[in-house]
């Protein structure tokens, strides 16, 4: 059994989940502008290299220390119910189809939380995820940190290669599915990259490196 690995944000996906999730916080009240500028800012520091994938996710993660896990748990709920699980796009789930008819294991690879990928995880009936899976103390509180490596980026890989070596798989036998540019350390290394409505500078690398574009077209209804 082989690994068809699934970016959610722009992949899964026709929106960026995050980018809601934040204007939904700023005008419900429970993140301030300031915060908003913030989570901004250091979005912008990565884009421009100035700062770690790492470093950005830590530093977010950091800003619900001490918030009850509960809270932002049915928080999350609403919000995909409301506003995200209407966006799956079509391509996708047509994708996962075929993979399960050929019999492969479907995960989820994300930097979302763990709280928004065990929805999609119900939803789409994936085999697994690995994602940012947010640390809460004995009180059902958030510490303020991710529980082991930072899903993201080159953290992503580390993740994968876990996974792939759990279910005694090689990389070269799994595909990898993502619009993103900054999911290359991945995509460099299963046997069957697809970039999917990719961004700029990934379209610009898929067509050097002779990768097929998958175009998953707008959201379906799940």
């Amino acid at each position: 059994m082989a690994i068809a690995f699934f970016d959610l944000d722009k992949t899964l996906l026709a929106v960026n989940s995050g980018t809601l999730w934040v204007r939904r916080e700023l005008a419900l009240g429970y993140v301030t502008k300031r915060q908003a500028l913030r989570a901004a800012f250091w979005l912008a520091r990565y884009q421009l290299g100035f700062a770690s994938a790492e470093v950005m996710v830590e530093e977010a993660v950091a800003e619900i220390t001490g918030t009850r896990a509960a809270d932002l748990r049915e928080r999350t709920a609403r919000f995909y119910e409301q506003e995200v699980r209407r966006t799956f796009r079509a391509g996708g789930l047509e994708a996962l189809r075929q993979h399960r008819a050929a019999g492969d294991r479907c995960v989820l690879l994300t930097s979302s939380s763990n709280y928004m990928s065990e929805l999609v995880q119900r939803e789409l009936r994936l085999d697994g995820v690995l994602c940012n899976t947010m640390e809460v103390d004995a009180n059902g509180l958030h510490t303020g940190r991710v529980v082991g490596r930072v899903c993201f980026a080159a953290g992503k890989l580390v993740h994968a290669e876990a996974e792939a070596r759990a279910r005694g798989v090689a990389l070269k036998d799994c595909a990898f599915y993502t619009d993103s540019y900054s999911d290359l350390s991945v995509l460099a290394v299963v046997g069957r990259p697809v970039p999917v409505n990719p961004d700029p500078r990934l379209r610009r690398h898929a067509a050097r490196a002779g990768w097929a574009i998958a175009e998953w077209g707008g959201p379906a209804v799940v």
